[in-house]
């Protein structure tokens, strides 16, 4: 996924909104959550200088959210428990982002007791600019979809905040 991240971010804030009204932060948690698994991308470029496939750190890794995500939630249920949603919100955005990342790339599902790699669509090497051959794909729809997605979802918050009913022309 190139583009798609932050704004399924928003889309799943706006669903944890309407489920947690009474939690602030779940927005912030979720959008930062998105895309907090592409902190490796500085890693990437500036120490390892692409040698190794980002989706290979373990940013990258489902099982390390998962197992942070319930560590994290059970020290939170224990020591603050206003913040539940907030943090379930996070981590559940971190996993959104390997869900959406395995459409398209190698993830690996399992790492560290399993190597292997699951993508559901491989995308060949059509241009010589990889981002081409991404952006020029059937698959980009996918992530099309999902931005305009969360532009309607914002589009429709902006209306109510300024008082436009969200049924009016």
């Amino acid at each position: 996924m190139l583009i798609a991240h932050l704004p399924s971010g928003y889309i799943l804030g706006t669903l944890a909104r309407k489920l947690w009204r009474e939690a602030p932060g779940v927005m912030a948690a979720a959008m930062i959550g998105a895309v907090i698994p592409d902190i490796d991308m500085l890693y990437f470029h500036f120490v390892d200088g692409g040698r190794i496939h980002h989706h290979a750190y373990i940013t990258h890794w489902p099982l390390f959210w998962a197992a942070t995500g319930l560590v994290a939630l059970a020290v939170t249920k224990r020591h603050a428990r206003q913040y539940l949603a907030v943090v379930g919100v996070f981590f559940a955005a971190a996993l959104l982002h390997m869900v959406l990342d395995t459409v398209v790339s190698p993830i690996m599902w399992l790492m560290p007791f399993d190597r292997h790699a699951t993508e559901l669509v491989a995308i060949p090497a059509t241009y010589r600019n990889w981002v081409m051959s991404f952006v020029l794909h059937w698959t980009f729809a996918i992530e099309l979809l999902i931005s305009i997605w969360a532009l309607l979802l914002g589009f429709g918050r902006s209306r109510a905040v300024v008082g436009i009913p969200e049924n009016s022309t």
